[in-house]
């Protein structure tokens, strides 16, 4: 045994891997434990070809570019989207610990899962932008949750990414509680592409990454200052999905 193996099996033996989920020891980093896995509602089979989120039918259904009722009742402005996890449960919970639990070592994982999600529908020549934060949001929370999700999602699929593209030009309060036309007064004007940052994005599709969607306010905002600054197509991926069934019961956005 060479002295580096020795010391790994040290450093296992005094820090051993532990489940993203409940802290419970497991085979390896990064990882979730059996109970853990079990309640962490990956999203697949049939989906909504915008905002991902299930769709009932049958296998024979898939590949198609289908639309759940609300968005085809309110198109979003970008052309396809996708998510990996249910908001509910563990996926949950992981989405709380990332986003306020300071768990940043849960967007390694992510975005691999984000990566399996989106891969199919990802040109080549995509950047990668995350959902911005406002300044004094930022100092607060010491750290970009999407940001940490989009450069590992752009990590797991070759992609260049870009963090300082689009801007939250003004603070924004919490959007818990409100529908979807007082979310979008909320962030009408709130997000921009940077000045000095649009040429990145002329004429290059675009991928937008953000934490979790509820009604997709937030990304249809930055989706509309991309397209507005020569992107596209544009398409979005997040970490986690509300369904409509949480919707109907009133679950609060994150």
């Amino acid at each position: 045994m060479s002295i580096l193996s020795g010391l790994q099996i040290g450093l296992d033996t005094l820090y051993p891997a532990r489940c993203l989920g409940c802290g419970d020891v497991v085979d390896s980093d990064y990882g979730l434990c059996g109970p853990c896995w079990r309640d962490t509602a990956f999203i697949g089979g049939l989906i909504c070809d915008c905002c991902g989120t299930p769709l009932p039918g049958d296998a024979s259904d898939q590949g198609q570019r289908l639309r759940c009722d609300q968005c085809m009742k309110e198109p979003p402005p970008w052309t396809q989207g996708r998510a990996a996890l249910i908001y509910g449960d563990t996926g949950r919970k992981l989405v709380l610990a990332l986003k306020h639990g300071d768990r940043q070592e849960i967007a390694q994982p992510a975005g691999l899962w984000m990566a399996n999600a989106v891969r199919d529908v990802v040109a080549e020549e995509a950047l990668i932008l995350p959902v911005p934060l406002h300044w004094q949001r930022m100092i607060k929370r010491r750290y970009n949750q999407s940001a940490l999700l989009a450069k590992a999602l752009a990590t797991r699929l070759g992609l260049s990414w870009a963090p300082d593209v689009l801007q939250r030009v003004r603070p924004t309060p919490s959007l818990d509680g409100l529908n979807r036309v007082q979310r979008a007064d909320v962030l009408a004007d709130a997000i921009r592409v940077h000045p000095r940052r649009r040429h990145r994005i002329a004429a290059r599709p675009v991928v937008l990454v953000d934490d979790v969607m509820t009604s997709g306010a937030t990304l249809a905002a930055c989706t509309r200052a991309c397209l507005e600054a020569g992107a596209g197509p544009v398409k979005v991926v997040t970490l986690a999905r509300v369904d409509r069934m949480t919707l109907a019961r009133g679950d609060k956005d994150t």
